[in-house]
């Protein structure tokens, strides 16, 4: 397990996943029609992030360091990712009462407000990110995104220590 989580070959796997999960959410996009709230935009940068990384670290094909390195990067893109799906999982679970208004649209805030308003208001949530559009066994879209998030943090960390006990010998 250690000679995968080491290679190439675990950065590919990843860069496919993150690739498929960007893929997919096109595709509920475009052809079934829904449309991605605030939060969902910012999970899909993070799911950028996170393959960005991988992609990196696969043509660098990383030794020690840089597989430490590289570790690091793709668990704070995941945990990054893992924030921003569980407070969409969380506001999904609210009472209906106790759901946030629905904002304006992320391009309008983005033209008209400072960045960091933006994003001050995008976290806070509104009610278009509370609102279960789509599932899949049972799990909305968010929750799904989270579960990745969650193997994602777990493969960095796998990783991590593969690294670090080759560093170590």
């Amino acid at each position: 397990m250690n000679a995968f989580l080491t290679s190439r070959w675990s950065y590919a796997a990843l860069l496919l996943v993150c690739g498929g999960l960007l893929g997919f959410g096109l595709f509920l996009e475009h052809v079934r029609g829904l449309e991605p709230c605030p939060l969902c935009v910012f999970q899909r940068l993070a799911f950028m992030a996170t393959g960005v990384v991988a992609l990196v670290a696969l043509l660098h094909g990383p030794g020690r360091v840089g597989g430490l390195v590289y570790a690091c990067l793709v668990f704070i893109t995941s945990i990054t990712g893992a924030t921003i799906a569980g407070r969409q999982v969380w506001l999904q679970h609210l009472p209906a009462d106790q759901v946030p208004a629905c904002g304006p649209g992320l391009d309008y805030m983005l033209e008209v407000f400072p960045l960091q308003e933006v994003l001050q208001m995008v976290f806070s949530g509104s009610g278009e990110c509370a609102e279960v559009q789509w599932r899949f066994l049972e799990l909305s879209i968010p929750e799904w995104s989270l579960a990745c998030f969650a193997g994602f943090i777990i493969l960095a960390v796998m990783q991590w220590l593969a690294f670090r006990k080759t560093t170590a010998t």
